[in-house]
C-alpha cells in the first residue's frame, strides 16, 4: 500500500515539478531499523503560497485533504494532511520556509521503488529532522539510524542543529552526541 501510494505521489509532484524529499518514518525504514509507520511526511520545497498546486497533486492521487479550510490550516501550521481514504493512509506535506529545508530538499536522495525513482532525505538530514522533533520514538529511530550508518556526516548534522539550538533555545546538539555514544 505505502510504496503504491509513494510512487504515485513521487510521479506527480515530478509532474507538478513540485521539489520534495520523503521524511519521517518511511525515510526510517530506508536508512535503519523498519517499524510500523501510518503516514507518509513529505516536506515540499514550496511555501504556502503553493498550496494550489498541491492541493491539484492531492486530486491527481486521490486523496483528501483533511481540514476544512486548507488555506487557513497552511497558513498556521504550514502542513497540509491529507487522507488516502481507501487505505487509510494519512500524508502530510510541509511547506518549507527556511533554508536548511530547501537545501535538505536539493540533498535529497532518488530511491528505485518499482520503477519509478522516489525521493528520498538523505541519511543526515533524517538525523536532523528527528532530533528536532525529539520525541521519545524520533530518538530511538535516530539511535537505530547511527547503528546502521557509522560513516553518517557528523560535521554536517552539528553544524546544522547548532543553528537549531539558537533558533529554538535548546540543546539538539548534545543530545546527538550522547546517542552517537551510546
Amino acid at each position: 500500500m505505502f510504496e503504491a501510494l509513494l510512487k504515485l505521489l513521487a510521479r506527480e509532484l515530478d509532474r507538478a515539478r513540485i521539489p520534495y524529499m520523503v521524511i519521517g518514518g518511511q525515510a526510517v525504514q530506508l536508512y535503519g531499523e523498519p517499524r510500523m509507520t501510518r503516514d507518509i511526511d513529505l516536506t515540499l520545497g514550496l511555501d504556502s503560497d503553493g498550496l494550489v498546486r498541491v492541493l491539484a497533486v492531492c486530486g491527481a492521487c486521490g486523496l483528501k485533504p483533511l481540514p476544512v479550510a486548507p488555506a487557513d490550516f497552511v497558513r498556521e501550521t504550514m502542513v497540509l494532511p491529507a487522507l488516502e481514504e481507501r487505505s487509510g493512509i494519512r500524508v502530510d506535506f510541509v511547506f518549507s520556509v527556511t533554508s536548511y529545508e530547501r537545501q535538505a530538499i536539493s540533498r535529497s536522495r532518488p530511491v528505485e521503488l518499482g520503477g519509478v525513482s522516489v525521493r528520498f532525505a538523505e541519511v543526515e538530514d533524517v538525523v536532523i529532522h528527528k532530533l528536532v522533533a525529539g520525541r521519545p520514538r524520533d530518538l530511538e529511530d535516530v539511535r537505530s539510524i547511527i547503528v546502521k550508518n557509522p560513516g553518517i556526516d557528523r560535521a554536517y548534522v552539528e553544524q546544522w542543529l547548532g543553528g537549531f539550538d539558537r533558533a529554538l533555545d535548546r540543546d539538539i546538539t548534545s543530545s546527538f552526541r550522547r546517542l552517537l555514544e551510546s
